[in-house]
């Protein structure tokens, strides 16, 4: 009997946008066969429009009912769509919204019963998916409600950086209103956490970095650093996280500062993904950490100016399948060798040497390290 390996569901996100495009190259690829067997949660309809419209005559999905039915080895494709679903390229409309939601819905509901192992979302329009069951700002605030879990963290991941948000859907002037210490002390553990246990780092560095200029210049141009980031990370070092900072945003990136830490804190959305997306844009992963499930997903939207046209890259959705199935085999791997099966942010810290005292650089302005 053939093994069964892992099983990636995949919901489909926005059915106007570049979501089949990306999905569909990504699984022409016949080595993702080997990695894991994808079931896709979307409509067959909708995956033969977007296939004419691509010219993409080489591929094709297997249709079925249910999880139970899935061809191994294979790319499969759950229907979740009635017939009459309309597909228009470019535009957003209430039709596509109801379709990424119906997707999701079943692709976290076989996730949840654990038909299968992780999940990857392709990118949806977060203003037409608003509806009665789903007011969520986004995947990531759906899914920590879906998890019952108290809080999860934007981790944004490349080859090169992995980069935490401390606050992610929110307006930017509510942000120095939501940073406290304990907000940035739990983002610290899951940050920690997930670095030891996903990504088999045994004792992580983790870089803070300041939400004012120059890291506030000792109160110059910002009280938070001293007030809150500071005493955050105090914290986070008694409990035996290797955490150092906070660094000025600006000069920590481009002097390539970030290459010294194996995670990166930042403040704000935009402060930690924009210089994120600028150094890997076309390879970085969005993931959910703190959520007893794996979920994935590339780092672009929708991109409705050019779906259809065949000029998206699916090399973002490529990373985020092979990191789900990473992630899975990390954790598999972590509760063989500790005996310790993960539950709901079943979080255990373990106290690194000669971290009773803040490192000398705490306090310095300087991105240099």
């Amino acid at each position: 009997m053939e093994k069964r390996g892992i099983i990636a569901g995949i919901s489909q996100g926005d059915i106007n946008g570049i979501g089949y495009e990306v999905i569909i190259k990504a699984l022409m690829d016949s080595s993702m066969n080997d990695l894991c067997t994808a079931v896709v949660y979307g409509s067959p309809k909708v995956a033969a429009y977007h296939r004419k419209a691509l010219n993409i005559n080489n591929f094709s999905f297997n249709n079925i009912r249910s999880v139970e039915e899935v061809s191994l080895r294979k790319p499969n494709l759950i229907n979740c769509l009635d017939d009459n679903v309309r597909v228009e390229l470019g535009k957003a409309t209430p039709q596509s919204g109801e379709a990424a939601l119906a997707s999701l819905e079943r692709a976290v509901e076989d996730l949840l019963s654990g038909k299968t192992d992780v999940l990857v979302t392709a990118p949806i329009d977060k203003l037409n998916i608003q509806s009665p069951g789903f007011n969520f700002k986004g995947h990531t605030e759906y899914l920590k409600s879906k998890a019952s879990v108290s809080d999860v963290l934007m981790f944004m991941i490349s080859e090169s950086l992995r980069v935490g948000v401390a606050t992610g859907h929110v307006p930017l002037a509510m942000v120095p209103g939501l940073i406290n210490v304990d907000l940035l002390l739990g983002k610290l553990r899951l940050m920690n956490h997930s670095l030891i246990v996903d990504f088999g780092i045994r004792r992580p560095r983790i870089g803070v970095l300041g939400l004012n200029p120059h890291a506030g210049e000792s109160d110059l141009l910002g009280t938070e650093e001293t007030e809150t980031i500071i005493p955050a990370i105090k914290a986070a070092v008694k409990d035996g996280i290797l955490a150092f900072g906070p660094y000025p945003a600006d000069g920590f990136f481009g002097a390539g500062s970030y290459r010294k830490f194996d995670g990166i804190l930042a403040m704000y959305h935009d402060q930690g993904l924009a210089p994120f997306k600028a150094i890997s844009f076309d390879t970085g992963v969005n993931y959910t950490a703190g959520l007893p499930f794996i979920r994935t997903s590339p780092v672009h939207g929708t991109a409705f100016q050019i779906a259809g046209k065949g000029e998206a890259s699916e090399s973002s959705f490529r990373q985020a399948l092979y990191l789900a199935c990473t992630i899975f085999e990390n954790r598999r791997l972590y509760e063989e060798i500790t005996g310790n099966p993960l539950k709901h942010q079943d979080i255990e810290f373990h106290h690194n040497e000669g971290a009773d005292e803040l490192p000398p650089d705490l306090y310095n302005s300087d991105p240099a390290l």
